[in-house]
């Protein structure tokens, strides 16, 4: 069942990357915007979760460092809103 759980976690954080990818490719949104940055943080973290569990820890590297640009990306839009 475990198993199961994290699979479906890294499936749905891959899902998230498409849809974020596809919006900003669409121009359906901005690439610094909180949406596609929001989605890529929530991605990023669902496979973060999924590559740690499965040991794939360069897959799990890119992530954190995804995960990071969305960190600095929407703390810079939250810094220059103040």
């Amino acid at each position: 069942m475990e198993k199961i759980i994290i699979d479906i976690l890294g499936w749905a954080g891959t899902i998230l990357y498409l849809i974020a990818y596809g919006l900003v490719s669409a121009k359906k949104v901005e690439g610094d915007s909180w949406l596609y940055q929001g989605l890529n943080l929530f991605a990023g973290a669902l496979l973060i979760i999924n590559t740690l569990y499965l040991r794939a820890y360069p897959s799990a590297g890119l992530n954190i460092a995804w995960v990071g640009i969305a960190f600095v990306t929407l703390g810079r839009k939250v810094w220059m809103k103040s």
